[in-house]
């Protein structure tokens, strides 16, 4: 191992190479996790060096951020840091699309590829994964397929994670310099061996050889150091494995991530600004160093005595680990009573866990933890709601601040006082349901959509007695899952241009909210150009929403009519599907989600 070479390189320097992931290598399996984390951890280190007065040129006085190593070979095979090169790909491409309407734009196409005799060659060279980023880097989209792969799927998944994570405030003015930066001062430690065997035995002892201590072991050291009695000390050691390795099967760095979340929740009062020169505060020192954060806030939280550092260990961390692991399992599988979980996280909603950790008061019982995590579950799906309806960000950067404000109000508070202070929230918010009558289809909105209009779906059927489930609408592993489908076809005919005054307004109002439903994916791709005549009699064989458009819904269908009458929705048959419909149709959606989406069900 004598021809190893270790070198500091930019963004600009690594990728204007082209680099090949072997077959045995694992997929790309970044989750939306790790896109929310790596984006505000690069806005953040970006606006520390940021001021209002600076151009691109300045960049060249901003720090450093270092994004980690990256072992290769000679050859330019990846045999460590494929995840991250891959996701600084899509994150290249996604921001040629946002400079693409500017007149100050930054070159990076080069980084993304190189092109000869006509072909593109991307920057992580893997024939299965072509196209996917060629769309992407065409159209900003990518439609999966039941023959994809999972890096292909998690690649296209991940894509849109960070067109809804990546800050609004950067998407201007301050672009080119952005781009500027994270070309030339995101820095990678490049490691390049002659062979793959070399690359192998460099990657196993950086990773398996003179372990420091993790963060979590610090902290648990630091907690034990204070435990003054043996038999005690032992005790809690026994109670912290035993909740560590629960975590860390429960969660891939489950327990760093828990540590952080409960700490955050529990008690961070300060939480750092976004602009140059800020310092490191409570929420984000936890992050990085929660052992050197507790060690010194241990007074502040009521740490003093060995007894306290026992029930720390022994209660307190014993109780919230539950809670939290509760919380995991919620969020993968839909659970009755506790749904609402599985709603947030299934619309990415990664602060959930913060939220409701901090309602909960140690001393609660069993029956006020599952109330409060019930109403803080129901707030935060109205909250992401109303702000989905108004086309408002869900990116990590651009609510972290105000849930953190939430976190503050909601500590530990009664079940009453919780309640009333959610339900003064989301009757304070700017952000209303009133919006639903102008809500329609974009690459923003998609994925929320396609929740709602699954929600709205499985609602109507449960009250009318029929047994569906939510995960069966929105389960993209099935063999046939569920997809959007556009009532109107997508031709404009004859018979269009007598309902729409132009080709324009017809392709406008398709993407209207009202003028979708879900439909198995086969039947979906069956329909797009039948004319809607034809399709309502499709439809009558589908879901409740979808029967909802012909008049044999409205027949021999007594729970359904009670259902409509009881909640007076204005349900109706159509014989023709144009600009008056769609608007009938818009406000019944309107009127449905006013019902799922009231502030007075909280406390249900």
């Amino acid at each position: 191992m004598n021809n190893i070479r270790s070198e500091a390189k930019s963004i600009r320097e690594l990728l204007s190479k082209r680099y090949i992931v072997q077959y045995y290598q694992r997929e790309y399996s970044w989750k939306t996790k790790q896109i929310q984390e790596l984006i505000d951890d690069l806005t953040t280190a970006f606006f520390l060096n940021y001021s209002k007065d600076h151009t691109q040129r300045d960049v060249r006085y901003y720090d450093e951020y270092f994004l980690g190593p990256v072992i290769l070979t000679n050859e330019g095979a990846i045999i460590d840091g494929q995840q991250r090169l891959s996701t600084i790909t899509l994150l290249l491409i996604f921001l040629n699309h946002l400079q693409n309407k500017s007149d100050n734009q930054v070159n990076i196409t080069s980084l993304i590829f190189s092109e000869q005799y006509g072909e593109k060659t991307f920057t992580i060279n893997v024939t299965e994964r072509e196209k996917c980023l060629s769309e992407l880097y065409k159209n900003d989209y990518y439609e999966t397929t039941d023959n994809d792969n999972e890096s292909v799927i998690n690649l296209s998944e991940r894509y849109i994670d960070i067109k809804n994570y990546f800050p609004e405030e950067i998407e201007k003015e301050l672009l080119p310099i952005f781009i500027e930066w994270l070309k030339e001062k995101i820095i990678f430690v490049e490691i390049t061996t002659q062979t793959e065997q070399e690359a192998h035995k460099v990657f196993v002892t950086m990773n398996d050889r003179g372990l420091r201590l993790t963060p979590v072991e610090m902290l648990k050291g630091y907690l034990l150091s204070e435990i003054s009695h043996n038999e005690s000390r032992n005790k809690a050691n026994d109670s912290w494995k035993k909740n560590i390795l629960r975590l860390k099967e429960s969660e891939t760095d489950g327990d760093m991530n828990f540590i952080k979340t409960w700490l955050r929740a529990q008690f961070a009062e300060t939480q750092r600004e976004r602009k140059k020169g800020s310092k490191n505060l409570d929420y984000e020192m936890i992050g990085e160093i929660p052992h050197k954060w507790l060690r010194e806030n241990s007074l502040n939280i009521g740490l003093q005595k060995s007894i306290d550092f026992e029930n720390f260990i022994d209660k307190n961390f014993r109780l919230y680990s539950d809670i939290y692991i509760r919380l995991l399992n919620y969020s993968n599988k839909f659970t009755q009573g506790f749904e609402h979980v599985y709603y947030n996280a299934h619309r990415g909603f990664t602060l959930q866990n913060q939220l409701i950790l901090s309602a909960i008061a140690p001393h609660d019982n069993q029956d006020i933890i599952n109330k409060k995590i019930k109403i803080v579950s129901r707030f935060i799906d109205q909250y992401i709601t109303r702000r989905i309806f108004n086309y408002k960000s869900m990116n990590y950067s651009t609510i972290l601040y105000a849930v953190f404000k939430i976190t503050l109000r909601i500590r530990r508070q009664s079940t009453n006082n919780l309640i009333n202070i959610l339900k003064t929230y989301l009757y304070d918010m700017e952000y209303s349901l009133d919006n639903i009558d102008h809500f329609k289809l974009n690459q923003f909105t998609k994925k929320y959509i396609f929740h709602n209009l699954a929600r709205i779906t499985n609602y109507i059927e449960n009250r009318t007695g029929l047994n569906t489930h939510f995960d069966d609408y929105i389960n993209r592993d099935q063999k046939n899952s569920f997809d959007i489908e556009h009532v109107l076809p997508n031709v404009y005919s004859s018979q269009m241009k007598e309902w729409f005054e132009s080709e324009e307004e017809f392709y406008e109002s398709r993407q209207y909210f009202g003028a979708l439903i879900l439909l198995s994916r086969d039947k979906n791709r069956s329909l797009q150009s039948m004319p809607f005549s034809e399709k309502i009699n499709k439809y009558d064989s589908e879901n409740l929403l979808a029967r909802t458009f012909n008049n044999n819904c409205y027949k021999n269908n007594p729970s359904f009519l009670r259902f409509i009458n009881e909640k007076k929705l204005d349900f109706k048959p159509y014989s023709k599907f144009g600009k008056i419909e769609i608007t009938h149709r818009q406000k019944l959606y309107k009127q449905i989600c006013e019902i799922i989406w009231n502030p007075e069900l909280l406390d249900i």
